[in-house]
């Protein structure tokens, strides 16, 4: 289904057929997701008056969207994106459009709200974990899947951090309800582009996969999922209780809120460095071992912020510690998509998209409780071992998986011949 390449590269990647069109218009509706938090959390807060009830509507709204993907991934597994996708994002749509209207002036009861947000959370639809099955899909030439799930995984890190910028630039001339309702468009029109597209056309549903009897009952939970699910769930522990980290740190050093941002968009630029450079390289080792290795340098590198001496260099130690975030994440739905069978591709990498969001918000909280018992440095610490943690049983679990033989992924390659097979790619003249 595309073109072989015998130099692996980001250009490769945007070269294959239909690849670029594709992507163009799933990035469109993903910037939605980087702009609706935000957008909902202005809106309700200037309708109700109260920031309780605009934290509470976003805990609704943040809690189906992520508890739910796998089911709503599911979906998308068993009918395919096109006929799974465009209902979930015209009803999704609706909802923030109904959410717009209720906000758009005073007065709103705070019981509708968290309905609506709650009904719109229910119905995200799964374009992150989507793209990545059409990725695996394109990339017949083994090689080229790392750089595009690293091309991707940098290309939402961008998303989240344009997403708020492009919420700020409307609330400039109109009401935060526009935003909402800027969001229910960009979702709609980046659906409807990406499930036109032939690429995706040529992805199955579950109805449509042979797949040969193995005797056991399907269940939602896929077979070697535990290893990228807990490196996932360990970085967004790590990266939840960072914000409040960073706050905490700088006014111990006298720092007003201000120079926050500045860190927080430092982290998000040594992700995407630290994606790109990570997809670019001709990686030898097995993609377990790696997703071991790269947890634990986040935790080392968080664990070592709390050191700081002061702002400049604990915001050279976020920078590190951003190096590792995107090179685990991609790692993860690597590993994630080498153990799926092809008819569960999807709620695989909605597995790990889950439990990376579930960890910011469970991080988030236990930082909340934890900020003013502790100080800054123990509760890097904390973050840091968090981390340490989570490569630790990851590592354990790859050598006891070696042990016990190989793990049969999506077409009957292991997850270490995949890898291999990537690395003969990338040799090849």
């Amino acid at each position: 289904m595309s073109a072989t390449s015998s130099r692996p590269s980001y250009a490769a990647v945007l070269r294959i057929p239909y690849a670029r069109r594709t992507f163009a218009a799933v990035l469109v509706g993903r910037l939605s997701y980087g702009m609706v938090p935000v957008a909902v959390l202005l809106a309700v807060t200037r309708a109700t008056g109260s920031y309780a009830v605009a934290g509470t509507v976003m805990a609704l709204f943040g809690a189906t969207s992520v508890l739910l993907s796998p089911a709503r991934a599911a979906l998308v597994d068993r009918y395919g994106p096109r006929r799974a996708l465009p209902p979930m994002a015209s009803l999704y749509a609706v909802l923030l459009g109904l959410l717009a209207v209720a906000t758009w002036r005073p007065g709103a009861p705070a019981p509708l709200l968290g309905a609506v947000a709650v009904a719109a959370g229910a119905c995200t639809p799964p374009l992150g974990p989507t793209m990545r099955t059409v990725w695996s899909d394109l990339a017949a030439d083994r090689g080229l899947l790392p750089r595009a799930y690293s091309l991707d995984g940098v290309a939402e890190e961008l998303l989240f951090v344009s997403g708020p910028l492009v919420v700020g630039g409307v609330v400039q001339i109109a009401a935060p309800a526009a935003a909402v309702a800027l969001g229910a468009v960009l979702v709609m029109a980046g659906t409807f582009g990406f499930v036109a597209s032939p690429a995706v056309a040529r992805v199955p549903g579950r109805g449509a996969v042979s797949e040969k009897p193995t005797g056991r009952r399907r269940s939602w939970v896929v077979t070697g999922i535990v290893p990228p699910v807990v490196a996932a769930g360990g970085v967004g522990l790590s990266l939840g209780a960072l914000d409040l980290l960073v706050l905490a740190f700088a006014e111990q050093w006298g720092h007003g809120d201000d120079v926050v941002a500045w860190i927080f968009a430092a982290l998000s630029a040594g992700s995407a460095v630290g994606g790109l450079l990570y997809g670019a390289v001709e990686w030898r080792s097995g993609a377990r071992v790696r997703l071991s290795l790269l947890v634990a340098g986040l935790g080392l590198a968080l664990a070592g912020a709390g050191l700081a001496p002061d702002l400049a260099v604990l915001t050279g130690a976020v920078v590190c510690a951003g190096l590792f975030v995107a090179p685990a994440l991609t790692t993860a739905y690597l590993v994630a998509d080498a153990c799926a069978p092809a008819a569960a591709r999807t709620r695989s990498g909605a597995w790990v998209n889950t439990a990376v969001n579930a960890g910011v918000s469970v991080g988030a909280a236990a930082s909340g409780l934890l900020v003013a018992r502790v100080s800054p440095t123990l509760g890097f610490a904390l973050a840091g071992g968090t981390a340490l943690l989570a490569a630790t049983v990851v590592g354990v679990g790859s050598r006891r998986g070696r042990a016990a033989g190989p793990e049969a992924g999506a077409a009957g390659h292991t997850t270490e011949q995949v890898v291999s097979a990537e690395a003969r790619a990338a040799q090849s003249p």
